[in-house]
């Protein structure tokens, strides 16, 4: 019987930072630096967009692509690469993921055609594959249950945060030195991140940390069936229901992320560079709302455990009512602050959702899990946001495209209140089976 983690109960939640290592935070804070590189290396693309599309003359279908690809590798890619690193050893694996997608960013930077552009952003999608579920299941192993909604969206927020250094800096450095020195500039971070992370970090410095944290017991090491591992990936319909509307609240993010730089070019008039820093400035926004909500989030479930729900399920109708009426407006003030608003909350559910998937998923299969959650959030949302848009954009105009992006949301809301229904009925389930399983 598969021993399942439920919500952290109110013993744990009134432990103290005191009983938290330094070297935890050290991790943390490395582990976070690499999913810098990571979104840097992936998002600096789009700040050259604009240079791109003008020197091989690309419609936005094929720029769209450029960026897709990236999310369509981790989304195939993350669960198998995420299974064999819980096998492999998770801190390996990060620096040979890390590794891979800085130089196949270097490889971005020597592309002569669009071919070979498309094939090194695949590989930086391989690269990137497995780094998130990987990264957040080891920092989750080493801090106590009751930061989980923090520490999930705050190291998401990451990826927000790696965006805009990869826009602006990217921007920067194309508009002084050509678009191809944004992508080494990139692959120089990644690489010098790596190497720090190689010789601080070690699986015997943590396995000393895991039994110490909050009285958990590690049991990173157990190995299990394959159809024991799909019982506990899949084990509630409230776990089913985190991955689905994560994955579909994403496609906001991303496909904003992607045009926002040619949508301030074309509407706003301003030049690539320009545009490309003024777009790094929302997904700034995101980050800090990604933090903020699921610091929210957390605060409030200590009053009830459904209300992680019911807050990913306002922060997506207000990021829809918000961008939905931001992208109907005319150019100006008002319309950008909409926009900004929009963006604070359009990834909001990323804490709420994670921590949702490790209370109703074992400890030792965490990284799998985390994986099972990326392939939904790629697959549903990050994987098909910057295509499709590109699609759309190529027919009705970039602006259309745009506007019928909020409905994403929309669809993901139902999908967190059909699992609140559920969520209670299953921790109790969940709750009943770890007594089982301790009897």
């Amino acid at each position: 019987m598969l021993l399942q983690h439920a919500e952290p109960t109110t013993a744990d939640a009134s432990a103290t930072q005191s009983d938290i290592p330094a070297y935890a935070w050290v991790v943390c804070a490395l582990t976070v630096g690499l999913l810098l590189s990571d979104y840097m290396s992936r998002q600096v693309l789009n700040a050259v967009f604009p240079f791109i599309k003008s020197a091989w003359n690309l419609s936005d279908t094929k720029l769209g692509s450029l960026s897709s690809v990236v999310a369509l590798m981790v989304g195939v890619l993350t669960f198998p690469l995420s299974v064999l690193a819980d096998r492999w050893g998770r801190v390996k694996s990060i620096v040979l993921m890390a590794a891979l997608w800085s130089l196949a960013t270097l490889g971005c930077a020597i592309s002569s055609t669009y071919g070979e552009m498309l094939l090194a952003r695949a590989c930086v999608g391989i690269g990137e594959a497995a780094y998130g579920s990987v990264g957040i299941a080891l920092v989750l192993s080493i801090f106590p249950p009751r930061l989980r909604a923090t520490l999930t969206a705050t190291f998401m927020a990451g990826g927000a945060f790696g965006s805009v250094m990869g826009m602006a800096l990217g921007g920067a450095v194309a508009n002084s030195l050509g678009w191809r020195w944004s992508f080494g500039a990139m692959a120089c971070v990644g690489i010098a991140l790596v190497v720090i992370y190689r010789l601080v970090v070690t699986e015997k410095r943590l396995a000393l940390l895991q039994p110490v944290i909050a009285g958990q017991k590690s049991n990173l090491g157990v190995r299990m069936s394959f159809r024991a591992l799909m019982k506990g990936l899949f084990s509630t319909k409230s776990v089913v229901c985190a991955y689905v509307g994560s994955g579909m609240h994403l496609l906001v993010p991303a496909a904003v992320w992607s045009w926002m730089p040619s949508f301030l070019n074309r509407y706003y008039g301003m030049a690539p560079g320009k545009a490309a820093v003024h777009g790094a400035v929302f997904v700034l926004v995101t980050g800090l709302g990604m933090i903020a909500c699921g610091s929210l989030s957390d605060h409030l479930n200590r009053k009830g455990v459904q209300r992680k729900w019911l807050t990913a399920i306002v922060y997506c109708l207000l990021c829809s009512v918000l961008l939905g009426i931001a992208f109907h407006l005319p150019p100006g003030g008002l319309q950008l602050f909409l926009i900004g608003c929009g963006m604070f909350f359009c990834a909001g559910a990323t804490g709420p959702s994670g921590a949702m998937v490790a209370n109703l998923t074992p400890p030792s299969i965490h990284a799998s899990a985390f994986a099972t959650l990326t392939l939904a959030n790629n697959l549903l949302g990050l994987a098909p946001a910057a295509i499709l848009t590109g699609i759309v954009a190529d027919r009705i105009g970039l602006v259309g495209a745009l506007q019928l992006v909020p409905l994403a949301p929309l669809l993901a809301a139902v999908a967190f209140a059909i699992g609140r229904c559920s969520y209670k009925r299953d921790l109790d389930l969940v709750n009943a089976l770890r007594e089982k399983a301790t009897l």
